[in-house]
């Protein structure tokens, strides 16, 4: 782990625990009381009000959880309906929000996250700050402090020579802090996971909508694809095949005429089939590549980095032969990041990782580049989402400013046979 990361979940960390006491902790008091006063009636006016801020809270929280942790959380929250005018729509909204299930889990959240959440992010912070203050001592400052009796951690600071083992001391916590934030950082996204996630009702309900979703836009692709090919074919390979044919037509009337002219003929008639037939080759090789449907997943994705222009190292964990969809899936999701890679992170070196594990194909694309990728920008990461849609699986990025940039893809599917290519 590196130390510009360590340094970053440390700050990431005292943002954290800022908005734990700043956010959850004034929300959670506001949204009490506005509840509260439900029974006399303002809060039918405030509580909707204040959960909307609380929701907006919750959202930034699942956005930094995903960006930060690594944890992708998705949004519970129901459609809101259209509310009628007047003192009748306030009250049917104050209603839906109090009956929504999400808004007992975000007071919940709001609870929990200025205590647990709170300690959390700061211990992240404290251990290098802690470890910092190790060496301010070395430098001096134990001086004033002699007569008060001063321990740093279980060591008495009395004279230079503790406060130098102090600071020894402190080098050791700010090592453990760099090395260990991220995880703490991620433990901490887990925590928000827990109380922020949908409920299991919710989360099958979201599901079948992402399913709705990703089979319109998995036709959508189908249909594009299909226009892809026959463009093509029209423009490549048939109208090589109609000039053959043409070609063929005039040499029946040459061969008697003009033999010689009727031979360059051939030639050329030959140097066209040939390309005629690279160009199908190409076109089925985009379609499906051979190498994919003969060798399997790993080798295909190996082949992929021997013909990138950025140094590419392949790790492949046994992860078999799998349903061709799949597969294709995944190999044209990973020579699309591969493409963006070259194109726009000036990256030096990429790592991927494939394994399959408990049900889930995972691929893990890591690259040394300049980082600020965003789904959301752009079509190529975009396309890949929908891609993936399709099998129900997903794309998660971690990407900051400055890099490194992670892209982990996660597609639920079976192995269907070992393959000893792929190990």
């Amino acid at each position: 782990m590196s130390v510009r990361a360590g340094l970053t979940a440390s700050a990431r960390g005292l943002g954290l625990a800022l908005m734990s006491m700043v956010f959850s902790l004034v929300l959670f008091c506001l949204s009490v009381v506005s509840v509260a006063l439900v029974i006399v009636g303002i809060g039918v006016f405030t509580t909707p009000w204040v959960t909307a801020a609380a929701r907006a809270n919750a959202n930034a929280r699942r956005r930094l959880a995903g960006e930060w942790s690594g944890v992708r959380i998705a949004v519970p929250y129901r459609p809101e309906p259209q509310w009628q005018g007047g003192i009748v729509g306030r009250v049917q909204r104050c209603q839906w929000v109090l009956k929504d299930p999400a808004t007992w889990r975000d007071l919940l959240w709001m609870i929990v996250d200025p205590i647990a959440g709170f300690v959390l992010a700061m211990f992240a912070v404290a251990l290098v700050l802690y470890g910092a203050w190790g060496f301010v001592l070395a430098a001096g400052v134990w001086r004033p402090m002699r007569d008060v009796g001063y321990w740093y951690a279980f060591i008495p600071v009395d004279d230079q020579l503790t406060a130098v083992a102090a600071a020894a001391l402190g080098a050791v916590f700010i090592a453990l802090g760099l090395r260990y934030n991220p995880e703490i950082l991620h433990v901490h996204g887990r925590l928000a996971h827990v109380f922020l996630a949908p409920d299991h009702e919710r989360e099958l309900q979201l599901r079948i909508e992402h399913l709705k979703e990703t089979r319109a836009d998995a036709v959508d692709v189908s249909a594009a694809e299909l226009r892809r090919i026959e463009r093509d074919l029209h423009d490549g390979a048939q109208a090589r095949l109609v000039a053959m044919g043409m070609s063929l037509g005039t040499i029946e009337h040459l061969v008697r005429t003009d033999p010689d002219q009727a031979t360059r003929l051939l030639a050329e008639t030959r140097k066209s089939s040939a390309e005629a037939l690279d160009e199908l080759r190409q076109l089925v090789r985009g379609i499906h590549p051979p190498v994919l449907a003969e060798r399997g997943l790993g080798d295909a994705v190996r082949a992929l980095a021997l013909r990138g222009t950025i140094k590419t190292e392949v790790g492949v964990e046994a992860i078999g032969r799998m349903a061709a969809p799949v597969e294709a899936a995944a190999y044209f999701s990973v020579s699309e990041m591969l493409t963006n890679v070259a194109k726009h992170a000036e990256a030096e070196r990429v790592w991927i990782d494939m394994r399959h594990e408990e049900g889930m194909l995972r691929i893990t694309v890591t690259d040394d580049g300049r980082g600020g990728a965003d789904p959301s920008r752009g079509t190529g990461l975009a396309g890949i989402e929908r891609r993936l849609g399709a099998f129900d699986g997903i794309l998660a990025v971690n990407s900051p400013l400055g890099g490194p940039t992670t892209a982990t893809i996660e597609l639920p599917c079976d192995v269907l046979s070992q393959d000893v290519h792929s190990s």
